[in-house]
C-alpha cells in the first residue's frame, strides 16, 4: 500500500477529492508500527476511512494546516511520541538542540504544547469540524496536572485546547468507533457518552458520582495529593468527573484491551516500515533506532511511581501471536535489535484473575510479586528461538530491558540471555539502592538486582563468555537526599560498578512521583519528604559519575 496522502498530489494519485480524517502530527510521518500517527492512519484507513496526514506543520502560517482540506469526520491531533515539553526541555528546564523525531534531528519542528497550538489553529480555520485530541500529550494531561515547566497545576489538555473530545491511551478501537458513529450522521456531542477512554465537557454528574476536586482548587497541596491518589485508585474502572474552568468534563474508564488477535491485526495492516520518501537523505533518529526492533506486546504492571506507562498504554499486557512477530521478522536482515515491550520479559505474562476492581495493588511487582500473576518466559524463548531459526536472521537481541526481579529465580532465562540475545551489555534498572528511596520509587531492593547479577556473570563465566550488566540510575527522585547520593556511592564502589551516565528525575505529568514532588508529601502515608533543589539534584549526580572505576562489573 502507499503511504497515507500528506499532499493534494497524493490525493489526486488515488482519484480521492476529499478525506474523511486529517491527522496532525508533532513527529515527522514514519509509516511504521512504532510511531503513533501511523499506526492509527492505518488501522483507521483498515476500517475504511480516508485517511491523511499533516507532519510536522509550520504554526506559523496556515498554508500547511490546509494542504489536504477540509476532512468530512474530524482532525486527529497529536503532539507526537512524545509530549512537547518532554521533548524540548531537559530536567533542567534548559532548551534542547535536536529532536529524534525530526529529519536530521533538526529542533524547532514543533511548538511547545503542540496539541493547544495546533488545535487552536484548525478551530479558527475550519470552525464546526470536531477536533480530536490523542496521543501521549494529551493522554497524560487529560485531568488537572502539575505542570514542571511553569511549576503550576494546570487545566485539562481538552478545556486549555478548547478541542470536542480527548481520547486517551491506546487509541485504535474508541477512535474507531467514533469514526464510525460520525460517518453514520450522529454529532461528536450525541456519542461520546458511548464512548470508552475518552474525557469530553459534559452535564453536570449525578449525586452519585464520583467526582474528583475542582481543577482550580487542585493547586493547593492537599487537594491535589487528594485528586491524584482518588483517580490512580478508581480510574480504570469508575466514570470519573472534574469541574474545569467552570464546566464539568467526564472521564470515561479505559477500552477494553486488545485480543492477541486483534493486535496481531494492527500489526499486520500495510507499512511501510520507513519514513516518507520525502524525506529521502534526511535520517530521522527515532526511526533509526527503532527500526531494526519488533514490538511483541503492551502494557506494563511493574507500577513504578515515576513512570506513567500504565497510564496510557494499561497494566494488562497485550501481547501477538508468535506467528505475527515471527512474520514481521521475515521483513528484517541481520540482526534484529530489540523484540520487546514496555519491559521485555513481561510478554504472555497475566494476572489468574484478570486484574480485578476489587484488587487494591499498584504494582504487581512491589512489594513483591503477587502470587496470582503468572509469569511465562518460556513463551518468549519460544518466539525468540523461532526468529533466530529464520534463515535471514543472524542475531536476535533483547534491548528494551527487563525486570530483574521477576527472571531472578528462572536460571534457564537467565542462561538463554547470557548465551543469545544480549549480546556484550544488558540493561538493568535498579534505579537506586537506598531501601527508603526504593519504597518512593516503586522498586525491589537491591538485593533482588544483586542476586541477578551474581547469577548472570556465573553463567558467564561458565559459558566463557564477557558480558557486561548497565545499571540505570535516576537521581533527585523525590524523597533523596545527598546521603541516599554518598550511600549510593559507596555501593557502586564495594561492587566496583563504574556508571556512564544517570537519569535526573523529571516531573512528567500524571506519574505518582510528580504528585510527591509537587506536593512535598509520601503518596501513601501522606508524611512530608525532603524535596531535592535542581542545585542539589547536580550535585547528586555529580557525586555519582566522579567516579573512577575501571571495572563494570560487580565483584563477587
Amino acid at each position: 500500500m502507499p503511504y497515507l496522502p500528506i499532499c493534494q498530489a497524493d490525493l489526486h494519485e488515488r482519484n480521492w477529492d476529499y478525506l474523511d480524517i486529517i491527522i496532525v502530527s508533532g513527529d515527522a510521518y514514519v509509516d511504521h508500527p512504532s510511531f503513533a500517527a501511523a499506526i492509527i492512519g492505518r488501522a483507521l484507513e483498515a476500517a475504511g476511512f480516508r485517511v491523511g496526514i499533516i507532519a510536522q506543520p509550520d504554526w506559523n502560517s496556515d498554508s500547511d494546516f490546509m494542504a489536504l482540506g477540509k476532512p468530512h469526520l474530524f482532525f486527529g491531533i497529536s503532539a507526537g511520541n512524545m509530549d512537547s515539553m518532554v521533548n524540548h526541555y531537559t530536567a533542567q528546564r534548559k532548551l534542547r538542540h535536536d529532536d529524534a523525531y525530526s529529519p536530521d534531528a533538526v529542533f524547532g519542528k514543533r511548538p511547545d504544547r503542540a496539541s493547544i497550538i495546533y488545535t487552536n489553529i484548525l478551530k479558527r480555520l475550519y470552525k464546526g469540524t470536531p477536533v480530536v485530541l490523542g496521543g501521549i500529550e494529551a493522554s497524560l494531561r487529560r485531568i488537572a496536572h502539575y505542570d514542571y515547566w511553569q511549576d503550576k497545576v494546570r487545566n485539562s489538555i481538552l478545556s486549555d485546547a478548547k478541542a470536542d473530545i480527548l481520547i486517551y491511551g491506546m487509541g485504535e478501537r474508541p477512535v474507531i468507533e467514533l469514526a464510525q458513529r460520525l460517518a453514520s450522521g450522529i454529532k461528536v456531542h450525541e456519542i461520546q457518552d458511548l464512548l470508552s477512554s475518552v474525557v469530553f465537557a459534559s452535564n453536570p454528574p449525578p449525586h452519585d458520582a464520583t467526582k474528583l476536586p475542582q481543577s482550580e482548587l487542585c493547586k493547593d497541596k492537599d487537594n491535589f495529593l487528594q485528586m491524584t491518589q482518588q483517580f490512580v485508585a478508581s480510574s480504570n474502572s469508575e466514570t470519573l468527573y472534574q469541574k474545569t474552568a467552570g464546566r464539568w468534563l467526564k472521564h470515561n474508564p479505559p477500552a477494553q484491551e486488545l485480543s492477541t488477535r486483534e493486535l496481531d491485526a494492527i500489526y499486520n495492516l500495510p507499512f511501510e516500515y520507513s519514513p516518507h520518501p520525502v524525506y529521502q537523505g534526511h535520517p530521522i533518529p527515532a526511526f533509526v533506532q527503532i527500526k531494526d526492533s519488533i514490538t511483541s506486546h503492551r502494557g506494563c504492571y511493574g507500577g513504578c511511581n515515576f513512570c506513567a506507562i500504565s497510564c496510557h498504554q494499561g497494566r494488562k499486557i497485550q501481547s501477538r501471536s508468535e506467528l505475527s512477530i515471527v512474520r514481521e521478522a521475515k521483513r528484517h536482515k541481520g540482526t534484529i535489535s530489540d523484540v520487546g515491550g514496555p519491559t521485555a520479559n513481561m510478554f504472555a505474562s497475566r494476572c489468574k484473575h484478570g486484574f480485578p476492581d476489587s484488587c487494591k495493588r499498584r504494582s504487581c511487582l512491589f512489594p513483591s510479586l503477587c502470587p496470582n500473576l503468572e509469569i511465562h518466559p518460556e513463551k518468549q524463548l519460544s518466539v525468540l528461538d523461532s526468529i533466530c531459526r529464520l534463515p535471514n536472521i543472524k542475531h536476535v537481541f533483547i534491548a528494551s530491558g527487563i525486570r530483574h526481579d521477576m527472571a531472578v529465580s528462572d536460571d534457564k532465562y537467565i542462561a538463554a540471555l547470557v548465551k543469545n540475545y544480549t549480546g556484550g551489555r544488558l540493561k538493568l534498572a535498579p534505579e537506586h539502592v537506598v531501601p527508603k528511596v526504593l519504597r518512593l520509587m516503586g522498586k525491589p531492593d537491591i538485593s533482588s538486582y544483586e542476586t541477578f547479577c551474581q547469577k548472570y556473570y556465573t553463567t558467564a563465566k561458565s559459558l566463557g563468555l564477557k558480558r557486561q550488566i548497565i545499571p540505570y540510575l535516576i537521581m533527585g527522585h523525590p524523597g533523596t537526599t545527598m546521603e541516599d547520593a554518598m550511600e549510593l556511592r559507596n555501593w557502586l564502589l564495594k561492587h566496583k560498578i563504574r556508571v556512564e551516565q544517570v537519569q535526573e528525575f523529571t516531573p512528567t505529568p500524571m506519574s505518582i512521583s510528580t504528585c510527591m514532588f509537587y506536593t512535598g508529601r509520601d503518596f501513601d502515608s501522606g508524611e512530608p519528604i525532603e524535596i531535592p533543589s535542581q542545585g542539589q539534584i547536580r550535585k547528586q549526580k555529580e557525586l555519582i559519575l566522579s567516579l573512577r572505576i575501571p571495572l563494570h562489573k560487580p565483584s563477587k
